[in-house]
């Protein structure tokens, strides 16, 4: 639940309410420069660095922390909330030698910034792989839908690894330069959240070894343990566009109507309402319990991927009843909820469509034996 939480937390909770009342409000100032203030701010008052590891200067946050933080950055609704923390090492988390030097390292300095590759086309002939050559990688493939992909340094691929003769070695994550010869970008596109993307070509793209993640055949599970993360990440801004929707709505339901009385007078608007309040509430008690059980260890994909499933879910029907409450003013672009509109309708897609993942949901029960209710 949100609620109990330790003595800890609710200090850190204060200091964030305080912190979003400070900085996070819009200005007449250049976009650029509201987010270079909200970030020298969020330093100072040690945000920013809850998403990067201790060994790097971080001060690393739990999960139940940076859940119960991103719900509220997200119930600002500021595009000014994506400043605050800092960037976090991501797939390349345990990387050392030349991936922690040339990659992570200045990652985390904010002096590069990567991308992650795992979509693939259907129309794609097979999976992106590499061959062993030598002390090399000869990667080839497509990736479909690599978010940032255009302005990244490099991007983290998964690739099927082979030898010279074709036997099976084993999946990898392999970090390769953008702008490595027999990269190329064949599309550049835009989805309707707002978000940038690209489709990446690999054609016999020549990578040290010293660029795989770890170890060959790691490359699947290191992906998934990168995608858990964003789907709790993704979960608790989801409820967080809930909580701002809410209390839009509750504001306009109070409000004085043409009617003569106020909109929430109405028994039929109430009803709506009702149910919008209380799919939130049961869907924050999934998120937050989630996050308690990703803090305990062990395996928790199944968990996570349920509360990604719910939430997700759970906004695209709270947005949707509170822009049919407010009405077709809601609608009008520059709209809050008309952004919101657009922007959750991608939280069902991204990090896992839910209806794959109620398959991988139902696969890691019956055949593995995993998750919980």
């Amino acid at each position: 639940m949100p609620d109990n939480l330790s003595v800890e937390l609710l200090a850190v909770q204060s200091q964030m309410a305080a912190f979003v009342d400070a900085q996070l409000k819009l200005t007449e100032d250049a976009l650029p420069s509201q987010h270079q203030r909200v970030r020298e701010a969020s330093k100072q008052a040690g945000f920013f660095f809850k998403t990067q590891p201790a060994e790097f200067g971080g001060s690393p946050a739990s999960a139940l922390e940076l859940t119960m933080l991103r719900e509220m950055l997200a119930a600002t609704n500021s595009p000014l909330a994506s400043s605050v923390f800092g960037p976090g090492p991501g797939v390349l988390h345990a990387a050392e030698g030349t991936l922690r030097s040339h990659y992570l390292e200045p990652v985390l300095r904010g002096e590069k910034r990567g991308a992650f590759g795992f979509t693939e086309p259907d129309s794609a002939p097979r999976p992106t792989y590499a061959v062993v050559d030598g002390d090399d990688l000869l990667v080839t493939g497509i990736k479909s839908y690599v978010t940032g992909g255009a302005t990244a340094d490099f991007v983290s691929i998964l690739v099927n690894v082979e030898d010279a003769d074709g036997g099976k070695l084993g999946t990898a994550m392999v970090a390769v330069d953008r702008l490595a010869s027999g990269v190329t970008i064949d599309r550049e596109f835009s989805s309707m959240e707002g978000g940038g993307h690209v489709s990446m070509k690999f054609d016999q793209v020549r990578v040290s070894k010293e660029n795989v993640i770890g170890k060959i055949g790691e490359g699947m599970p290191r992906a998934l343990g990168n995608i858990g993360n964003v789907r709790l990440m993704v979960s608790a801004q989801a409820m967080g566009m809930c909580l701002f929707v809410l209390d839009y709505v509750e504001n306009h339901l109070k409000a004085p109507h043409r009617s003569g009385s106020p909109l929430g007078a109405r028994e039929g608007v109430r009803l709506r309402y009702a149910d919008m309040r209380i799919e939130t509430y049961v869907a924050r008690s999934a998120l937050y319990r989630t996050a308690r059980l990703v803090d305990d260890g062990g395996n928790t994909v199944n968990e996570t991927i349920a509360t990604k499933v719910f939430c997700t879910e759970t906004a695209g029907r709270v947005i949707d009843m509170g822009v049919q409450l407010v009405g077709g003013q809601a609608l009008v672009t520059g709209h809050p909820l008309e952004a919101l509109y657009r922007q959750v309708r991608s939280l069902r897609l991204i990090e896992g469509a839910s209806d794959l993942l109620r398959i991988n949901l139902v696969k890691g029960r019956l055949e593995m034996d995993k998750g919980r209710v």
